[in-house]
């Protein structure tokens, strides 16, 4: 590993510790304990889901499947991180790295699962509900204060250098699974073939995704959250969306391709490229100041755009927003704020903490932040042809090409995502 990556790594510890000293004093806490969280077994069984360590322990290690742990925060002294560890022969022992940052930290390693040890005015972080009931009892701190967690949030939603850094990297294995991925299409594998290839090239178990890979052929592309893969090729290869991300050190990377395939009309091949270039356009619209509401806005102006120059719709490009005409085309939003969960804390709220809320007329917008230095977003625009959104059109006079849309809808859909960060003079897209 970098020993650049390891001192920019302890710069965001000092980091940490330097933030959070005036916000428990703001918030008249003496410390902070917060707890890693642990999987729950599935109903009358004894396996577990996969399972990610709580956000903000996580913002402090950089581990995503610590378990049972606890880490207290006090001002002006060292992290104490209780490290659950038993003696398992059924699992691999609990283990850190040999890294310089463990050194910031007093580690105590525990065969039990401990209550930790509160100091003074305390407070509590994490998914304490499912810990038992006698450590629930003992533990007297106030428990998941809200103006404390919202300030804590507005802290992650600002990454350090070796954040960028972190995610840059998840960005690089990612795209190696992409490039695989492409690969076994254009080898005419099915669903399931393409996500054992992205697997493999980005070099993780399923079990490690950030999210669940979206692996989309044909009509399954127009499926914004696809959940299955399908074990067989199909016969024809009209298109194929690969949703797909990658942790490096915690933190997700979060990319999307479309590809048309052979047997795809030359349109939807057509529409690929415009998608692409109007992500490209939207990326070097981020800058500071800039209203995330404003480029989702111009998203759909710029897709009225390319829908009345490929022509799917025969009015105007304005007619086409003012008509709710995209929304139905692309019925998401733009992005996302992206870190160590890859839907990001503090997207829908200012700085203060108080409610930012979607515009009524795009409710499914996860960011409604203005831009600043230090933020990364997600920048992801949309084209699709789903029946039950589009359906309804057809009973109005908009002047919609059916003709077309019926070609097409055997594709599914396109979706291009990018991963940028935000710098004092503009963007700094992440994804190779």
């Amino acid at each position: 590993m970098s020993s650049t990556l390891f001192n920019l790594q302890l710069d965001h510890i000092a980091h940490l510790q330097r933030a959070y000293a005036p916000m428990l004093s703001e918030h008249g806490f003496d410390s902070l304990a917060i707890y890693s969280g642990h999987a729950s077994v599935h109903f009358a069984d004894d396996h577990t889901p996969p399972f990610q360590t709580y956000g903000h322990f996580m913002h402090w290690v950089g581990l995503a499947d610590v378990q049972h742990s606890w880490l207290i925060i006090q001002p002006e002294k060292r992290p104490q991180l209780y490290l659950y560890a038993p003696a398992d022969f059924w699992h691999l022992p609990t283990h850190l790295p040999e890294e310089p940052w463990v050194a910031a930290f007093d580690v105590h390693f525990c065969s039990d699962k401990i209550t930790p040890p509160l100091i003074g005015n305390a407070a509590i972080i994490g998914d304490t509900d499912q810990l038992a009931a006698s450590h629930q009892q003992t533990m007297q701190a106030e428990r998941q204060p809200e103006q404390l967690v919202n300030s804590l949030n507005e802290l992650r939603l600002f990454k350090t250098p070796y954040e960028i850094a972190c995610i840059r990297e998840a960005n690089r294995l990612a795209i190696a699974g992409h490039q695989a991925a492409q690969a076994a299409f254009i080898g005419a594998s099915g669903e399931l073939d393409i996500q054992l290839a992205y697997l493999g090239a980005s070099r993780q178990r399923e079990s490690n995704v950030p999210y669940q890979n979206i692996i989309g052929l044909n009509q399954h592309a127009g499926v914004l959250h696809y959940q299955h893969y399908d074990l067989n090729a199909p016969k024809r290869r009209y298109s194929l969306l690969v949703d797909a991300g990658r942790r490096f050190r915690g933190y997700c990377a979060d990319i999307t391709r479309a590809y048309a395939g052979p047997d795809a009309p030359v349109a939807f091949g057509e529409l690929v490229t415009a998608m692409h270039d109007l992500k490209d356009e939207l990326v070097k619209g981020v800058a500071p100041g800039v209203s995330f509401i404003a480029l989702h806005e111009q998203m759909h102006q710029q897709l009225a755009e390319i829908l009345v120059a490929h022509g799917l719709f025969k009015g105007t490009a304005d007619q086409a927003v003012a008509e709710g005409v995209t929304r139905l085309f692309c019925p998401h939003g733009l992005g996302h704020s992206l870190g160590l969960q890859v839907h990001d804390v503090a997207g829908l709220r200012h700085s203060d903490g108080t409610p930012a809320p979607a515009p009524e007329q795009h409710p499914a917008l996860r960011l409604t932040r203005t831009l600043r230095p230090g933020m990364v977003v997600t920048i992801e625009p949309g084209l699709y042809f789903i029946a039950m959104l589009l359906d309804p059109l057809r009973n109005t006079s908009l002047p919609v090409n059916w003709r077309l849309v019926d070609q097409l809808s055997s594709c599914g859909g396109i979706r291009i995502e990018d991963n940028v960060a935000v710098t004092e003079s503009g963007f700094d897209n992440l994804t190779p």
